[in-house]
């Protein structure tokens, strides 16, 4: 990203963001998308989808900040009273970010500033806002060498994001939401509104957008995972789009991001459903007793379950919520772990599908 050139403001030329190849790619992305938005459809607990591939997002989103945390450290921390390490919970605060985010398009169907000062703000737990003061730059990690200055004065932000944000409500063009979608993401990145968390705002902005313009009905497709396998690529591309307005290689980029996210999502929601029909037959089976639906599904809705939460979702007293989780690990559903005080119960299947 050159660090004189100013950005521009949005749309893009026609031209150089519609090529051939891009179509092509397109029509792939968009089957893949839309078998995506089928299989969510027929999951009868979509919270149990959605929390599984959240806090995957989470991680990947994090980790491409370098803030690295284990799956488990995090499920823990999701289950137990215990205060979680510092770089946990800036995986936990990005997971309320984008609950926050899904439940902001739900209610109006659009964002203002306002709201994405209020997503990252709940990623980065402070309240400094847009950024007001100049000589944010960025920089190559390793060589320390400026690769882009993003715009400096405050109303200069100001003025590219109300743009930013006419593009991101309406498409105001008549290019396909996908395309859009590319374009939006690499110019919220240049706007680079706020002193901190950026990326991993931007990175919410992706699945609202999808959201928004119907692609998907609930927040459950996320590309952290594959920009984090082709970083080189992702910033290599960003910078070429800033330094000669050439978009094809970043669109099909961000495109084929789409197209294989989609498809590794519905490997792993096949593979959640068919453990949990396994499931549900080995409780009917060798623990009739205790065996209730919803007691099932809230194993599945979080990795790690605990007595308050079977109290909760079940409406039963603690001494019969303590007695269904110790039948289900006699049985092998669950195992469990003793964290501080509490005991926790892991539905070790389930994490295993998602960590893979």
């Amino acid at each position: 990203m050159g660090h004189i050139k100013e950005l521009k403001k949005l749309p893009p030329e026609r031209e150089k963001v519609e090529t051939v190849k891009i179509l092509r790619q397109l029509s792939k992305t968009s089957q893949s998308l839309g078998e995506l938005k089928g299989i969510a459809k027929t999951i009868p607990n979509q919270a149990m989808l959605v929390n599984a591939v959240v806090l995957q997002e989470a991680k990947d989103s994090s980790e491409i900040e370098n803030i690295i945390t284990t799956q488990d450290e995090l499920y823990k921390a999701l289950a137990s009273q215990n205060k979680p390490l510092s770089q946990v919970k800036e995986v936990i605060n990005y997971r309320k970010a984008i609950f926050t985010g899904f439940e902001l398009i739900k209610q109006q169907g659009f964002l203002r500033v306002k709201d994405l000062e209020t997503i990252q703000k709940t990623i980065i737990e402070n309240n400094a806002g847009i950024r007001a003061i100049s000589g944010t730059v960025l920089k190559n990690d390793k060589t320390g060498e400026i690769v882009y200055t993003p715009p400096q004065e405050k109303n200069k932000i100001l003025d590219l994001l109300s743009n930013f944000l006419e593009h991101f409500n309406i498409n105001q063009t008549d290019l396909h939401p996908l395309i859009n979608l590319a374009i939006l993401h690499y110019q919220f990145e240049s706007i680079h509104p706020f002193y901190d968390g950026n990326g991993r705002t931007g990175r919410i902005l992706n699945i609202l957008y999808l959201i928004i313009n119907d692609l998907l009905d609930i927040p459950i497709l996320y590309l952290s995972s594959y920009i984090n396998e082709n970083k080189s690529d992702y910033y290599k591309f960003l910078n070429q789009v800033n330094k000669t307005d050439k978009w094809e290689d970043y669109i099909l980029y961000m495109l084929k991001a789409v197209e294989e996210t989609a498809n590794y999502t519905i490997r792993k929601i096949n593979k959640i459903t068919n453990q949990l029909e396994t499931t549900i037959e080995k409780v009917k089976e060798e623990a009739p007793k205790i065996y209730r639906k919803e007691l099932i599904e809230l194993l599945f809705e979080q990795p790690y379950s605990k007595i308050e939460f079977v109290v909760e979702k079940l409406k039963v007293e603690r001494k019969a919520a303590s007695r269904y989780l110790k039948r289900l690990e006699n049985i092998g559903v669950l195992k469990s772990e003793k964290i501080g005080r509490e005991n926790l119960y892991l539905n070790s299947e389930l994490i295993e599908i998602l960590k893979h």
